[in-house]
């Protein structure tokens, strides 16, 4: 279980940095500046502006780098909320930013701001390198909006989101360079230098160095491929040194496999069975050029691995019984969890929601390890309720949600409670789940949305 002060320390560090930039920018007059007149007044919220997007854009980089305590303690489906957010927060103040120095430096006369982009562009060290960075930067936003997500296959998505290291390293030297924030106080330039150090050494070590000394450290091959029912594949693979990677039932890992040019694209696939010593398994839905290339896998293929990630796992347990919740491929978790939970009888309950019978993936394994270990397996089939967002089939639209799942499960508030599936589906889960007075610390979710 991860100390709760692990959470508050994070928290705390986050509003310690944006503190400090807040505090430098009134140390320097920031405050004095705004009633100076409109140029000054522009240029002083364009510097808080750009000093607060520095910081937000250097944290963001943060929570991408995968640093292990950060991904224990708020897990997948939280790091991919706060992602958005701080993303988008970051970007705005970006954008606020260049509008408001540009229209200060233009004396705040609309039509001098054409002339005072030239000016800055032209003869202010590292703003064209700005410039560039910000485009990139635009581009990932707007790709990552709801709407651009669904239309983009997921390996052209994952291509464009790597910009966001371009654009942070091309945005924000200038500000090292030129800014008057970062040059006039010592202390200003070592705190700037050793944010921007630590995020970056992050990245290489926990994106890049940590991960590749573990995957050739474990030697990870593809044993066998499993074709199951439908457009689905179970992965299996081995090495000698898996045990060092010290994955638990339920969580995921970003795999690589060394087959062909898709090498340089990571998926995120959950374990779909307990690891062993020496094995790991997943199973994946077949949705996209990404998992279509499993289907090509031969036995003995290379495996990179980054991982293990998110707080699905027997170790977020807080209580003796849990309610196990998957849909579609987000069932896969639960089998692993459901053979990895220590567990006496009647202790696991696990709730399958598929459309039909046939589409229900790992029917048969979960149906005989529930059998083996006293555990309740009942499958929900159907297709959704059209005219709510509810997590039930439409022949159980006279029921309401939380009420449907406390007839199932009368005591869930007394379980924990582990949910994977499509993001609407386990949002009304989750709903259903507290509305039944299960308390949010075993409340339990991973999504892979972002």
């Amino acid at each position: 279980m991860v100390p709760r002060w692990w959470r508050d320390t994070s928290v705390v560090a986050g509003w310690a940095v944006l503190l400090f930039v807040t505090a430098s920018w009134i140390g320097d007059g920031g405050i004095r500046d705004l009633f100076a007149g409109p140029s000054d007044a522009l240029t002083s919220a364009g510097r808080l502006s750009g000093l607060i997007a520095s910081a937000l854009l250097l944290l963001q980089v943060f929570l991408m780098a995968r640093v292990p305590w950060i991904e224990r303690t708020w897990g997948q489906d939280e790091l991919t909320r706060l992602h958005r957010v701080v993303g988008f927060t970051s970007f705005t103040l970006m954008l606020a930013h260049i509008g408001l120095i540009t229209l200060g430096y233009a004396a705040a006369d609309p039509s001098q701001i054409w002339a005072t982009i030239v000016d800055l562009t032209a003869n202010y060290p590292g703003v064209l390198l700005a410039l560039a960075g910000t485009l990139a930067l635009i581009l990932v936003v707007v790709t990552s909006a709801r709407a651009a997500r669904r239309r983009l296959r997921y390996e052209s998505w994952h291509l464009i989101h790597l910009y966001a290291y371009l654009g942070t390293g091309l945005a924000l030297p200038h500000q090292l360079w030129s800014g008057e924030d970062f040059l006039k106080s010592t202390a200003a330039t070592v705190f700037w230098w050793t944010l921007y150090v630590v995020c970056a050494g992050s990245v290489v070590l926990w994106r890049i160095a940590l991960p590749l000394w573990r995957s050739l450290r474990a030697n990870i091959r593809v044993l066998d491929v499993h074709r199951e029912p439908g457009d689905v594949l179970t992965v299996t693979v081995a090495g000698p040194g898996v045990e060092h990677l010290r994955a638990q039932g339920g969580q995921f890992f970003q795999w690589r496999f060394l087959n062909g040019a898709g090498w340089t694209e990571a998926h995120p696939y959950s374990l779909s069975a307990a690891p062993s010593d020496t094995k790991l398994r997943f199973t994946a839905a077949i949705v996209g050029d990404g998992t279509a290339a499993l289907t090509t896998l031969k036995p003995g293929t290379r495996v990179l691995v980054e991982g293990p990630y998110g707080r699905m796992h027997p170790g977020t347990r807080t209580c003796a019984k849990s309610l196990l919740i998957g849909a579609g491929i987000g069932i896969t978790p639960m089998r692993a969890l459901l053979e990895s939970l220590p567990q006496r009888p009647g202790d696991v309950m696990v709730i399958h929601r598929v459309r039909t019978v046939e589409d229900a993936v790992l029917r048969r394994e979960i149906d005989n390890l529930a059998h083996e270990r006293g555990a309740e397996y009942r499958i929900v089939e159907g297709h959704r309720i059209r005219d709510r967002n509810s997590w039930l089939p439409q022949h159980a639209q006279s029921w309401d949600d939380t009420g449907a799942l406390l007839y199932m499960c009368p005591d869930v508030a007394e379980r924990d409670v582990f949910i994977c599936g499509p993001g609407p589906w386990a949002r009304a889960v989750r709903r259903a789940v507290k509305g039944a007075g299960t308390p949010d610390e075993r409340i339990h979710t991973e999504s892979f949305e972002l």
